[in-house]
């Protein structure tokens, strides 16, 4: 079993399957959470978006690997949490911020209610431009990427009452 790192000893968990390997990567697939179905959007997941299994193929990803995994294992993959709040922070609050910002500065120069409107589209504009460029950057340098944490035994799943530690 390999040894984690501090950052992946804390990892948000997944069990994936292992779909396909090629020389140094590893095609793998989610498994379906134990959530899924289970929101109000149940009969609306999904829809319009093409066949199940063309759904099913778009949620594959690589991940390099240097273990030997065969197709049809199933493993434990992480992201770190800290790189996931980032990655929120960036997706969700910096467009909002600078939405808010916009609309604030152009209330207290123009007081106008049409100018505090214009003015959060540009800021929720540049925003989501800022970033998608700070998106692309954790990306390049692998933040959000899965690691290979172990592989998970027969019969095991994630509980998250116990900190992402399988159980039978």
């Amino acid at each position: 079993m390999p040894v984690c790192s501090p950052a992946e000893r804390g990892a948000v968990e997944g069990i994936v399957h292992v779909v396909r390997v090629d020389d140094e990567v590893v095609w793998l697939q989610p498994e379906p959470s134990t959530s899924c179905g289970g929101c109000a959007a149940v009969g609306q997941c999904g829809k319009g978006i093409g066949s199940l299994a063309r759904r099913i193929e778009e949620r594959r990803f690589a991940l390099a690997h240097s273990q030997r995994l065969e197709v049809g294992e199933r493993i434990v993959v992480g992201v770190a949490p800290r790189a996931l709040l980032q990655a929120a922070l960036i997706a969700y609050g910096l467009p909002l911020a600078t939405a808010l910002a916009g609309a604030a500065i152009a209330e207290v120069w123009f007081a106008g209610d049409l100018a505090s409107l214009a003015a959060a589209a540009v800021g929720l504009a540049l925003g989501v431009v800022i970033a998608r460029c700070a998106a692309r950057r954790l990306l390049a340098r692998g933040d959000l990427a899965p690691r290979f944490l172990r592989r998970v035994p027969p019969g095991e799943s994630l509980q998250p009452s116990t900190g992402g530690k399988g159980g039978a």
